[in-house]
Order: C-alpha cells, then sequence, then structure tokens
C-alpha cells in the first residue's frame, strides 16, 4: 500500500436523488452518511456541516466530489465547479466546489460521479492494473469515465461521450429516447430508450427479445469507435442495464469484433473477453471513487 493510501481523505458523491458523504483511508470507508439531494442550498450546506463536524476527528487531508452532471471542470473558466445546464430543477448554475471546499484549500478535486467510479474500478475494480480504460455505466442515462495514462480525461468540462451518435442497424425507425439528440447512444440503449422501443422495461424483457439485438448493436458500435480512437486496454461496463442483463455483454463483445473486422490486433475473438468486461465495484464504486480522486490532488511525498 502506498503512502497516498494510507492517508485518512473526504468525499462526497453528490447524486440526483441522494448524496453521500465520507471519509476514508485507502478503500476502507471509515464513516459515511447518506443524505436526500433537495435544493443546493440545502444539501450543499448539510454536506459542509457534516464534513466541518468530521474534520476535527479525522483530520482529512483532501477532499474528492464526484457528482452529477453536466458540471464546468476547466479550472481557468469563472463558472469552474459550477454545475451547468442541468435537468435537475433549481441547480443550474449552482457552485458545487466551492460550497464543499471550506477547509480543505487547494486539496479539492471534482468531476462526475461517473469519472470517480472510473477510478476506482482502475484502483480496486475490473481495470486494475491498466493506466488507460473507460469506464461505461447504462442505466437512465449512458455516461462515460475515460482514463488516459492514469489520469481522468476532461477539457472545458468532462466527456459526454454517451450522446455521440452511432451508425444504425439498417431499417431501424426507431427515433430514439434523447430529449437532446433523439437517437444518440443514450437515446438508443439507456433505460427509457428501451422501454420505449419495447413498451415495457428492460427488466421485463426475454433474454432472447428482439430489443436487444439494438441496444447491443448500438453499443458496439460505440465500443469499436473508443478501441479505435484511445487504443483503451478495457471498457468496463457497470449501471442497471449495463449488469443487469447477463446475456447482453457477449452480444456485445461479438458485435464489436465484427464491426472492428481484424483491424485491431488487441480487440479479436479470443481476447474480447478481457477488452470489455462488467463493472466489479457495484454501488461502492461511486464513494471510492470519491476517495481516489481526493488522492488525486494530495502531495506526492
Amino acid at each position: 500500500m502506498t503512502e497516498a493510501q494510507d492517508r485518512i481523505v473526504a468525499g462526497v458523491e453528490l447524486g440526483g436523488t441522494k448524496s453521500i458523504v465520507l471519509i476514508g483511508r485507502g478503500r476502507d470507508i471509515l464513516v459515511s452518511e447518506r443524505l436526500p439531494t433537495t435544493t443546493p442550498a440545502v444539501t450543499l450546506a448539510a454536506l459542509r456541516q457534516r464534513l466541518a463536524e468530521w474534520r476535527d476527528e479525522y483530520r482529512p487531508e483532501a477532499l474528492g466530489i464526484g457528482s452529477f452532471g453536466p458540471i464546468a471542470l476547466d479550472k481557468t473558466g469563472m463558472d469552474y465547479g459550477h454545475m451547468l445546464a442541468t435537468p435537475k430543477p433549481g441547480w443550474a448554475g449552482a457552485d458545487v466546489a466551492g460550497a464543499l471546499a471550506e477547509g480543505f484549500g487547494d486539496r479539492v478535486a471534482i468531476h462526475t460521479d461517473v469519472t470517480g467510479a472510473a477510478l476506482a474500478e482502475g484502483q480496486w475494480g475490473a481495470a486494475r492494473g491498466l493506466s488507460d480504460h473507460v469506464y461505461v455505466t447504462i442505466g437512465t442515462g449512458v455516461g462515460m469515465g475515460i482514463i488516459v495514462n492514469g489520469q481522468p480525461v476532461s477539457g472545458r468540462m468532462h466527456p459526454e461521450a454517451g450522446h455521440v451518435r452511432v451508425r444504425r442497424v439498417p431499417g431501424d425507425t426507431f427515433a430514439g429516447s434523447c430529449p437532446f439528440h433523439g437517437d444518440c447512444l443514450e437515446g438508443l440503449v439507456a433505460g427509457p430508450a428501451i422501454a420505449a422501443r419495447a413498451g415495457k422495461p428492460a427488466q421485463e424483457l426475454a433474454a432472447d427479445d428482439p430489443v436487444w439485438g439494438f441496444v447491443a448493436d448500438a453499443l458496439a458500435e460505440s465500443f469499436a469507435g473508443l478501441f479505435l480512437t484511445l487504443a483503451c486496454g478495457r471498457i468496463v461496463i457497470g449501471g442497471g442495464v449495463g449488469v443487469g442483463q447477463p446475456h447482453l455483454l457477449d452480444m456485445v463483445r461479438a458485435a464489436t469484433v465484427e464491426k472492428l473486422s481484424g483491424y485491431l490486433p488487441f480487440v479479436d475473438a479470443a481476447q474480447v473477453a478481457n477488452r470489455i468486461v462488467h463493472a466489479q465495484l457495484g454501488d461502492q464504486a461511486g464513494p471510492l471513487g470519491t476517495l481516489a480522486l481526493a488522492r488525486s490532488v494530495l502531495p506526492q511525498a
């Protein structure tokens, strides 16, 4: 265990319906509390108060924040750490990082909850030992955390690769369910998209339902593009749809290999089972991700 992992840090996972505040060392959560996510004023004040109460007892050295989004991540911008035009009422423009930074100085790291989960899967889960991987959560929406050389990718904001359009199955006339882009990846494979296409929720569909063929094809188009663009070592799939349908994984693997047509030597039929995998940390990925984010801003020993 490295010295950085021995140090105590704090984390906040800010979710759309609930938030978790915690103190941890390594992957061990020493104390945590779950709070409802209501208005920015009420929620952020409650989280800040809990952090303040724990500061004297645990003396955390840094804070990691994994938040729902979209959120501004350009450190040169005046809106760094602020919520952008989120569909959650009342949260657009909220200064998330600023509201929680008290007592931590510049040792505050903020990113999306998906990117935090990606870091956690890289340190303790399905992408251990890899410097480059992508974590894809498929549930109510589709989010991606992209890790390159061990660091999360961000620019003016975080990647929104779930909203990239993919090539469609010929003859497929489903309009998609994304309110912004219609048939982007999220509009084709997220839970609401599956329900809109099938007329019932994903969990009620049989494994041989034709809808899964469309879902697998769209995911394979996206994953082939990720391998071609990033040459990532692994794609890790999480989320209710991502891990709740065991048959889907093999369908996506086979379709991805087919779409790559033998072009990438590290993603072939023999290796694809090691390249596209299920997440391992479950609902602990988000909280553990905040600890990984916090450690990223600790001074190097």
